[in-house]
C-alpha cells in the first residue's frame, strides 16, 4: 500500500474537499482519498504507484496549489 500526503493551498469549504476527492478518484485507482481544508491536505491510499507529477497536475487543474507531496508505504 502506498500513502501519499499532499499539502494543498486554496481549499475553503467542504465542496473544495469533494472536488479534489472526486478528481483523484476519477483519475487514479485508489483505495481511499480524504481531504481536509482545516489541515490543508489530501491523503491518498493506493495499492498502485501514483506519479507525484500526475497527482499534482490533477489537483492544480482544479485551481488549487500543491505545496508539497510526501509518499510512504502504508
Amino acid at each position: 500500500m502506498n500513502k501519499i500526503t499532499l499539502k494543498i493551498d486554496g481549499m475553503m469549504c467542504a465542496m473544495c474537499e469533494s472536488h479534489i476527492n472526486d478528481a483523484i478518484r476519477n483519475a487514479f485507482r485508489v483505495k481511499k482519498v480524504k481531504s481536509s481544508r482545516r489541515k490543508g491536505e489530501t491523503v491518498v491510499v493506493s495499492e498502485e504507484e501514483i506519479s507525484d507529477e500526475e497527482l499534482k497536475k490533477t489537483v492544480e487543474k482544479l485551481g488549487y496549489a500543491v505545496t508539497s507531496i510526501k509518499a510512504e508505504n502504508a
